[in-house]
């Protein structure tokens, strides 16, 4: 004879193919369609919405990098006519340093 543990075992066997079968007949049908493309469309319009926006800020750092690379450059033009106008200032007080001597 079967036991009972075999009749669950089968039970459960059987549930589940019905189950499977139903739940496949489910996901296939033209609502579950309907559903699965307007997911994707709004995964596509959202992907839009970020690569904008990733776009717009690359556009801003880059813009930011120019920016600043130009401050750094204008920064190091002045720092080198300071050298030379330090340069020329003691040149010239050592010129007027020997004239004096020479005199």
């Amino acid at each position: 004879m079967i036991s009972a543990s075999t009749l669950k075992k089968i039970g459960l066997f059987a549930g589940g193919v019905l189950f499977g079968t139903a739940g496949v007949k489910v996901l296939s049908s033209k609502d579950a369609k309907k559903v699965y493309t307007n997911c994707t469309a709004a995964a596509l319009r959202a992907k839009d919405c970020v690569m904008k926006t990733a776009t717009t800020v690359q556009e801003n750092a880059e813009d930011i990098l120019a920016e600043a690379q130009q401050i750094n450059e204008k920064r190091a033009a002045e720092e080198a006519a300071a050298v030379q106008t330090d340069e020329s200032e003691a040149e010239d007080k050592g010129a007027k340093d020997f004239r004096e001597e020479t005199v």
